[in-house]
Order: structure tokens, then C-alpha cells, then sequence
């Protein structure tokens, strides 16, 4: 077996809060990483090399060039807002570096492979703050983005639906997934391919494409808590996602 590269970008925040007691006031803070869910799962996968940016450090650590990009088959964003790729550390230099969110885009179409999957500030997100929509990677997806928040929050919780259980990314996967607490609303192209659908408007929930040489697929809900909280307990959540890259980095 090949060994596949993973760039894993986002799905970390950082804790800040009080405890207000009467008189006293009690600040407490915190981190939580929710990478650990996917790394978990790829783990049964000896080909499969992560390497993780958490948000706080995209801004300085994301790659810069297209030869530091091209060592990886398979971008993965996941709860990381475009801000975060577009700005830089120092934001009073001109200019403060090149365009990494077009970078990107020509990563893809020079034949890398990128994973867009849902979350509050992914596709365009909670209040527009994923801001994907109009951007350079959205041109490049398999899915056009809403302008406004594309949430689809499901408290009853709603199950996908397999259209194209055929395809590699679904084979010997259960057609019998776990129900999700909300996902993004986002649109097919019509180049692109729908593999499953969900809720009664048969929204798209994963849908793959090509842009250039490369690849792209959206998943439009999360892959960790708290959308997919039954999800990453799901017993074919690694073998999906193994799937999903082998595809991807063919």
C-alpha cells in the first residue's frame, strides 16, 4: 500500500468563560480538539499519514507555496472558516502574502484533492461566518453555497438516504447510517455527483466532482460532534472516510 498524506485543517477552538458567583467572578478557560474523532477512526489505516493545523495556528503554519500544498493527496477542511486562510499573523504588511484560499483552488485543479465537510463556520456557516460562498475553493467544489447562513438544524435528528451505494466511496459501507443533528444546505453542480441525500427535501449530503486534474467532495454535516455525534460511533465511520481518500488520492 501507497501512503497517503492528509493536510487536516480546523476543528479546534479555543475556551473562554466566567463563572459568575454573586460578588465573585471566576474566569476559566480551555481548549477542545475534535480532530481526535477523525484521527481515531483513519487509525485501523496504516497508509493514512495526518498531519493537523488547529485553527489558531492556520493563519501562520498553512502552506504557502504550491510545492509545500503538493505533498499532501488530500485536503481536508473541516470547521475552518475562510478568514482563517485568508489572513496572516501581520496584518499591516503589504501585501501580507499570497492568496492561500486561491491556492487552494490550484492545488485542486493541478490534481490534488480537497474535503470540505459541514460544520457552523464551513460552506457559508452560522451568520455567513464560514464565508466560503464566492470564494475561490467553492469554485473549485462540487456544490455552489448559499449567501446566507445554509444551516439545517435537525434537533428531531434525520438520517441519510444511499442513491449510489455502488460507488467506491460507499463499498462495503452500511446503508444504514446514523442519524445527524443538522447539516448544510448546499447545491449540486451539474457535473457533479450526489451519492446520498438527506432530509424530506432530498438535500445533497455527499456529493464528489473533479475540477482539473483533481478532486473535490462535500459533506455537507459533521464529521464530529456535535452534528454527528452518533456518527463518529458509527461502526463504518473509518472505513467511509478511508474510502473517501482512496478515491480521492487515486
Amino acid at each position: 500500500m501507497v501512503d497517503k498524506n492528509i493536510l487536516f485543517v480546523g476543528e479546534t477552538w479555543i475556551i473562554t468563560k466566567f463563572h459568575t458567583k454573586g460578588f465573585d467572578v471566576i474566569p476559566l478557560g480551555g481548549y477542545e480538539d475534535y480532530s481526535v474523532f477523525f484521527k481515531e477512526g483513519l487509525k485501523p489505516f496504516s497508509d493514512i499519514i495526518i498531519s493537523h493545523i488547529p485553527n489558531h495556528l492556520v493563519m501562520s503554519a498553512f502552506p504557502q507555496t504550491m510545492e509545500q500544498i503538493s505533498k499532501f493527496d488530500v485536503v481536508i477542511i473541516s470547521d475552518c472558516g475562510r478568514n482563517n486562510l485568508t489572513m496572516y499573523p501581520d496584518m499591516f504588511k503589504v501585501p501580507m502574502g499570497i492568496n492561500k484560499v486561491k491556492l487552494v483552488a490550484d492545488y485542486v485543479r493541478e490534481g490534488g484533492s480537497l474535503i470540505m465537510a459541514g460544520g457552523w463556520v464551513d460552506f457559508q456557516g452560522f451568520q455567513g461566518k464560514g464565508n466560503y460562498h464566492g470564494s475561490e475553493i467553492e469554485e473549485i467544489l462540487p456544490v455552489n453555497i448559499m449567501e446566507t447562513d445554509d444551516r439545517i438544524e435537525r434537533t428531531d435528528a434525520v438520517q441519510p438516504e444511499i442513491i449510489k451505494g455502488e460507488h467506491s466511496i460507499l463499498k462495503d459501507i452500511s446503508r444504514d447510517w446514523p442519524k445527524f443533528l443538522g447539516y448544510q444546505r448546499v447545491f449540486p453542480r451539474k457535473d457533479s455527483e450526489v451519492l446520498a441525500t438527506i432530509g424530506e427535501e432530498k438535500d445533497a449530503f455527499i456529493t464528489i466532482g473533479r475540477a482539473g486534474k483533481g478532486k473535490s467532495m462535500a459533506f455537507a454535516s459533521d464529521l464530529a460532534p456535535h452534528w454527528g455525534v452518533d456518527f463518529i460511533k458509527w461502526r463504518d465511520y473509518g472505513k467511509f472516510w478511508y474510502n473517501a481518500i482512496n478515491w480521492l488520492a487515486e
